[in-house]
């Protein structure tokens, strides 16, 4: 259901949205903005706002130069876009003053940046650093992990989820079940009115007869 990787986490994921000609710590903050700019938001919009944003002049010193308003003007409407447009600017203040321009290297300093949590670390850690430290865990995999049992009780937050995950899944398979279970979220195992018919785990998902 994955093989032909179609869906918009495929196309346009946080490991689509930066450049790759950029200089590494530039790459790696653009990793970084893409994935604060996706919280609560559709790859699309993403995608769209991270196109903008590049167009506009993606680096740390640029951003610091931009003002709030035409900072809100660039990402619109990414979910909870004034909320963003604060973050982005506290955390580019951090990584400018603290980081030398360029982007954490540990999941706990990411953590202390204003707008990172738990699942953007882990993520940018993959993707940025080579490093793959835990499992991404959005709703997408919360949900479907749970819908599955892949659980051993159900979760009430991604992080429980992460963290149950992580207590079976071989480790070599953390860095993909975040981009299988995301684009199989996004067109399968829908929030609501999930595609059961057309899903291949059909037969051995427990959540089937619901639907």
């Amino acid at each position: 259901m994955r093989r032909n990787k179609d869906a918009p986490v495929d196309q346009m994921g946080a490991e689509k949205c930066f450049d790759t000609s950029a200089p590494p710590e530039v790459m790696r903050y653009q990793v970084l903005l893409s994935l604060m700019l996706s919280s609560q938001t559709k790859d699309q919009v993403t995608s769209a706002a991270m196109s903008r944003l590049r167009e506009h002049g993606l680096t740390v010193d640029n951003i610091l130069q931009t003002d709030d308003v035409t900072l809100g003007q660039l990402i619109y409407p990414v979910g909870f876009w004034k909320n963003k447009v604060k973050y982005i600017k506290q955390t580019t203040a951090i990584l400018k003053q603290q980081y030398g321009s360029d982007v954490p290297s540990t999941v706990a300093e990411l953590m202390n940046l204003p707008g990172v949590g738990p699942k953007m670390a882990h993520l940018l850690m993959a993707i940025a650093w080579n490093n793959v430290t835990g499992i991404g865990v959005d709703t997408h995999v919360h949900r479907i992990s749970n819908r599955l049992k892949w659980v051993k009780k159900e979760t009430k937050t991604p992080e429980e989820t992460r963290a149950a995950l992580e207590d079976w899944l071989p480790r070599d398979l953390w860095s993909e079940i975040n981009w299988l279970l995301v684009g199989f979220g996004q067109q399968i195992c829908l929030p609501v009115n999930p595609h059961c018919k057309e899903c291949l785990n059909r037969d051995i998902c427990p959540a089937a007869k619901r639907c």
